[in-house]
């Protein structure tokens, strides 16, 4: 497949013990599989990387993904990011009793 058709969205997690962070993940798996057919959720995943400092950061982390992005869903690509974004400003601004 050309460059041109590929996509790719993925969406890293903190795994914190916070409420928060579960409702977004679970948003966000929910929008995947109504916007794209289907997600995949990978779970506690070890992510390092070089923080602003140059010191080795490690992290757990979640990710979530579309199960499949055909290139017909590229035609309608910032509609499809723009409802994650917003499923993702919900889980994270919804209050918590």
């Amino acid at each position: 497949m050309p460059l041109s058709e590929k996509a790719r969205i993925e969406v890293y997690i903190p795994d914190l013990p916070q409420q928060t962070y579960q409702n977004l993940l679970n948003a966000l798996a929910q929008e995947c599989t109504y916007t794209f057919g289907g997600a995949t959720i990978i779970r506690e995943l070890d992510r390092g990387y070089l923080s602003i400092l140059g010191v080795r950061m490690q992290e757990r982390v979640h990710l979530v993904t579309p199960t499949r992005l055909l290139p017909k869903t590229l035609r309608v690509y910032p509609r499809d990011t723009d409802a994650l974004r917003e499923a993702a400003f919900e889980a994270l601004t919804k209050r918590q009793f």
